[in-house]
This record gives C-alpha cells, structure tokens and sequence, in this order.
C-alpha cells in the first residue's frame, strides 16, 4: 500500500479536473441571480466558486459511468452533492470558529455570523432542486430512491457532526479509535464517499445495486480520507491546504491523534493536555498548540494515525476488487481504484 500511496495515478487529478470543472459551471444554473445580492446570493456562491477538491461529485459520476451510465443521467445527482457539500462547509466553519476555508477567510469571518448561518441554509435547499430534476432524466422510481438515500445521508451526518461537537463541549477525554471511527462514518464519510458511490450506483445500474456491499467500500475510502485530511491539517503550512495550520488544535477536536495521545500520556501531561482542551479556542496560547503537536510527534500519535489511515486503505482497496472487478475496464474503473492510494498521497502531490 504504501508504494502505491506514493506513486498515485495521473488518472485522479485528471477526472477531479475534467468533472469538477464540469459541475462547477453546471451548478451556477442553480444559483439565483437576484436581490438580495449583497446580503445573500453573493453569499451562496462564494464557498463553490473557490474550488476544492471535487472528490464527492466525481465519485458519483464516475460510479454511475462505471457501471454503463452517461454523464447527463450523473451530473444532475453530482451538482446536487457538491451543493450540499458546500452548505455544509458553512455552518461547519460556524460551529468549529474556523478562520479559513479554501486559503480565504471564512463566511462568517468576511459576512457575520447571522448572514453566514442564512446563506448557508438557503444553499442547503437549493441543493434539492437538481434531485428533483432527477425525476425526468432518471424516471420517477430512480429519482425517489435517490432522494432516500439523501435523507438517509442528511441523519448520519447531522449525528456525527453532533458526536464531534458534544464531545468537545463536554471536553470528553476517554474516547477510542472505535469512537473516532464511529463519529467519522457518520460525519465524513457518508457525505464524503458512501452516499455519491451508493448513488452512482443506482444511477448506473438503474436501482439494481447492492447498496450494502457500497457501503463498506465508502466507509473504508472515507475514514482514510479523513485521517489523512487531520494529518494534513497539522503539516501543510504551503498554501494548497486550504485550510487554517493547525485548526483542528486550536479548535479542540477529537482528531484519532489526540484520542491516542490522550491514551498515552503520563498523569500530569495529561492533566495538562485536559486542562488545555478545556479552556475556549481564543484562550489557548499557540505555545499550548505547540506542545500538543510536539507531544503527539514524540508519542507516536501522528505514526499510529497513519498506520490506521493505510490499513483502511488497503481494505478499501479489497472491496473496490469485490465491487468492480467484474465490470469492463475504463477510466472511471481505474479512477476509483486509484483514488484510494491518491487519498493517502495527497501530502505528495
């Protein structure tokens, strides 16, 4: 696995490129252009015309052409993911106090919370109408069980957004791998890769998929996203991150380092690590942020992450091979085989 991590194929950046372009400008037809510009619809479009990865919409394009789909039966669902992806972000960057989102301040940093919090409610439901044109491209049926996996996804996620906040309220401490990954399933990986590879595969197979067997393919993808996301978070210091150094020290999250540094520190270290933890984001000091992160270098938190980040790979990796490997070769099926190494990789790239 960790060859392949380091040797990702041209095939991701490339179909990332050529769909994300393509559901960027596509989506722009959803965006209202109308009064209250200043206020709210200057607003909404802000997070989308930044960029990003375009992970979630190319998954399920990809799947659904994977299995014999053509772009136009994928896009409409692709649009909607990336919509609501979006709207998240905001009221992400909200709850977590976050300062910078795509190399740019966030929302509610350049507009205030209150118009922040409405724009992103606005493009949340803006998000429903290309589900809803689903329904003269797919047919009524396909459309319908698209849109119950979106109210599906809409729950898991909204509970592990939940976990993740509650524990930082309650400034939990005990927590474990099995509760980070647990929290991650819900939080990331069912916006992030489960629900746009559970629906590419109903686009792509008309509604005759195991969703079961493409749940477990996403979780596994998702969760090594996310631990590599958290690493990221503490390295990238050169502008292609995209986001804040170090934000998720300063916000106190219950990234799986610090649940294992919190596993493995001595009494008064880790009395000092709750005490930190403990005390508002604007009242920690960047020497406390400093020797969280030094910690976690000399007590192995940052290795044991990215050993759990590949092992999670390599079993994603297995079910693309249980999933697909019957299918005919194409670039969307070598797309998603090689996004699995590539989302380890992305320190290298």
């Amino acid at each position: 696995m960790s060859n392949g991590a380091r040797h990702s194929s041209r095939i991701v950046p490339q179909k990332l490129r050529e769909y994300g372009t393509l559901v960027r400008t596509e989506l722009q037809r959803y965006l209202p252009h109308r009064e209250p510009r200043r206020y709210l619809y200057d607003l909404i479009a802000d997070y989308p015309q930044r960029g990003g990865k375009m992970m979630r919409p190319s998954l399920c394009i990809a799947t659904a052409r994977a299995f014999g789909a053509n772009l136009e039966e994928a896009l409409g669902s692709a649009i909607a993911i990336e919509l609501m992806h979006n709207a998240l972000l905001i009221h992400d960057d909200i709850e977590d106090e976050s300062e910078e989102r795509r190399g740019r301040p966030t929302l509610h940093m350049l507009h205030g919370v209150p118009l922040a919090i409405n724009a992103g409610d606005l493009l949340s439901l803006l998000s429903l109408r290309p589900l809803m044109d689903n329904m003269s491209m797919l047919g009524p049926e396909l459309a319908l069980r698209i849109l119950e996996e979106t109210d599906l996804m809409a729950r898991e996620t909204a509970e592990g957004q939940a976990l993740e906040l509650g524990w930082r309220q309650e400034n939990s401490t005990a927590l474990t791998t099995s509760d980070y990954l647990e929290m991650v399933l819900k939080k990331t990986c069912w916006l992030a890769t489960i629900y746009p590879i559970r629906v590419g595969a109903l686009i792509g197979t008309r509604g005759q998929a195991d969703l079961d067997a493409f749940f477990r393919f996403g979780f596994f993808l998702g969760a090594s996203f996310q631990i590599q996301d958290d690493l990221l978070n503490l390295a990238r210091d050169d502008g292609r991150y995209g986001k804040e150094r170090g934000g998720d020290l300063w916000e106190g999250k219950r990234t799986l380092m610090l649940i294992h540094l919190l596993q493995h520190l001595e009494a008064d270290d880790r009395v000092r690590l709750c005490s930190i933890l403990s005390t508002k984001r604007e009242e920690r000091s960047a020497k406390d942020v400093g020797w969280i992160h030094k910690t976690m270098v000399d007590r192995g938190s940052i290795a044991y992450a990215r050993q759990i980040a590949n092992r999670l790979a390599g079993v994603a990796l297995h079910e693309f091979g249980m999933l697909f490997s019957d299918l005919e070769d194409s670039p969307d099926k070598r797309f998603l085989e090689e996004i699995v190494p590539w989302v380890i990789a992305r320190d290298l790239n």
